[in-house]
């Protein structure tokens, strides 16, 4: 919330987490939520601020810099995968 924007590149991965409100944010923000297979439950683009949004069927969700989602062509059913960077 006191982040003026997410830069490429940046994200924020919540976990635990099936709901989010874009309250007191400065910009909007894609929301990718995935299920415990981290598969993608559902996605939502350029949620702006003041705005809530929920995936009953989700345990964690991803926050991205609006437009990454749509850049990347994920949708629902994709399954993430993660990989360390050292």
């Amino acid at each position: 919330m006191k982040h003026e924007r997410l830069e490429p590149g940046e994200g924020l991965w919540i976990v635990p987490c099936e709901s989010v409100h874009t309250f007191f944010m400065k910009f909007p923000i894609d929301l990718v939520y995935l299920d415990r297979k981290r598969r993608v439950r559902k996605v939502r683009h350029a949620v702006g601020p003041w705005r809530m949004s929920v995936c009953w069927s989700a345990h964690s969700v991803l926050e991205l810099p609006a437009g990454a989602a749509r850049q990347s062509e994920t949708r629902k059913g994709d399954i993430l995968e993660l990989e360390k960077l050292d």
